[in-house]
């Protein structure tokens, strides 16, 4: 947890595989794995009657019926271990620039994440400017009028640059993952370590910077002590076993007394509560039950050339922006890909872009194409 913060991310990793309930019961009740209590500090409910507190629940699937599988074997596990963690292990050797780093950026990243890593459109921001500033912030909170909140970005709120450079080599780009070599992975995290202004014993990054395996175990990020539970060295697993296990750290009594935080809580099983005359009902201008379409106006235009072809193969992507593609109607999204040219964009939007195949997948021709990106672009500007 960072300082006042349940840290999701790590505690997550750590969880055991098992159905738990932070609100404890009777210490009897806790899971056990392997001898001992769980890492997260969680609590099992005996079925009675049928029920676990007010919920019905299936009586078989406590029986012991859950099949576990076989072991996997070695060549398994190192096919799915491919962790990179603070202290290098699974981190292999490899180099790449600054500069590299950007025209990969630029050619693989930037249609999601925008110029400088500044994010839109759904996907995050990699940078907000000089990260040591920004993680001053990560202690302001919303209150007494004040809008500033906690900057949480890769260089102000990670603790860990090994999580930056795995999750570029399994996840990204987007559409073509695993696809990136050590020595772009290695560019494209001095890329982003430059954009934050952070430093390497000392030394600021610039385009010729070349950063390899042993730099990049030197970086020191900010907010590396700014967690809790202390998760590093042998002692990791057994200190975060500690830290849930008590849940005076996270509002919950002693065990041994058995008290929660709640104050006045009703005795009895939890029942369904609705509030009387919630609702507004008296609007002004009424509520309209017509549904009949709007009437075209007179003197309107004619419709766009480009709008049917658009709806028909292109909306399924442009029409939101959880596709990855920049949606129709966005304006910030889309002066970023005609700020190259409209030529450009034609050419992208013919030939293919990063995970867009041809034309969209299309049959059509390059004219047809042409009025669906003009419609794409009138529509969002």
């Amino acid at each position: 947890m960072f300082k006042s913060y349940r840290n999701l991310m790590l505690s997550a990793v750590v969880v055991a595989a098992a159905s738990t309930s932070l609100l404890a019961g009777s210490d009897a009740s806790r899971v056990y794995a392997n001898g001992k209590k769980v890492i997260d500090g969680g609590s099992t409910y005996p079925v009675k009657d049928g029920k676990t507190s007010a919920y019905f629940v299936n009586e078989k699937a406590h029986k012991g019926l859950v099949k576990f599988g076989r072991a996997a074997t070695p060549d398994e596990i190192r096919a799915w271990d491919i962790d990179v963690m603070p202290d290098g292990t699974g981190l292999p050797e490899g180099k790449g620039t600054v500069e590299d780093g950007d025209a990969i950026y630029e050619e693989k990243c930037a249609a999601c994440h925008f110029d400088f890593g500044t994010g839109g459109a759904g996907y995050p921001a990699l940078q907000k400017g000089n990260a040591y500033e920004g993680h001053k912030t990560l202690t302001n909170q919303r209150v007494n009028g004040n809008d500033e909140g906690p900057i949480r970005v890769f260089g102000t709120y990670w603790p860990y640059a090994s999580t930056l450079w795995w999750y570029i080599k399994t996840g990204m780009p987007h559409p073509h993952p695993m696809s990136l070599t050590d020595d772009e992975v290695y560019a494209l995290c001095a890329y982003i370590i430059s954009i934050n202004e952070l430093k390497i014993d000392g030394e600021e990054l610039d385009d010729e910077y070349e950063l390899n395996r042993e730099k990049f175990l030197k970086l020191k990020m900010p907010n590396v002590d700014g967690f809790i539970p202390e998760i590093r060295g042998k002692n990791g697993l057994e200190n975060t076993r500690k830290f849930f296990n008590d849940f005076n750290n996270y509002g919950i009594g002693p065990v041994s007394k058995k008290t929660r935080c709640m104050k006045n809580c009703f005795k009895g099983e939890p029942k369904l509560a609705r509030i009387q005359g919630a609702g507004i009902s008296d609007y002004q201008p009424p509520l309209s039950n017509k549904k009949d379409l709007p009437k075209k106006k007179e003197g309107a235009g004619a419709e766009h050339p480009g709008k049917k072809a658009y709806e028909a193969s292109c909306a399924v992507c442009h029409g939101t922006d959880a596709m990855g593609a920049p949606m129709v109607g966005n304006k910030d999204a889309w002066a970023a890909v005609t700020k190259k040219g409209m030529d450009k964009v034609y050419y992208n939007a013919i030939h293919g872009i990063n995970g867009m195949p041809p034309k969209g997948g299309t049959s059509l021709p390059d004219d047809k194409i042409k009025e669906i990106v003009d419609y794409m672009v009138g529509a969002s500007k």
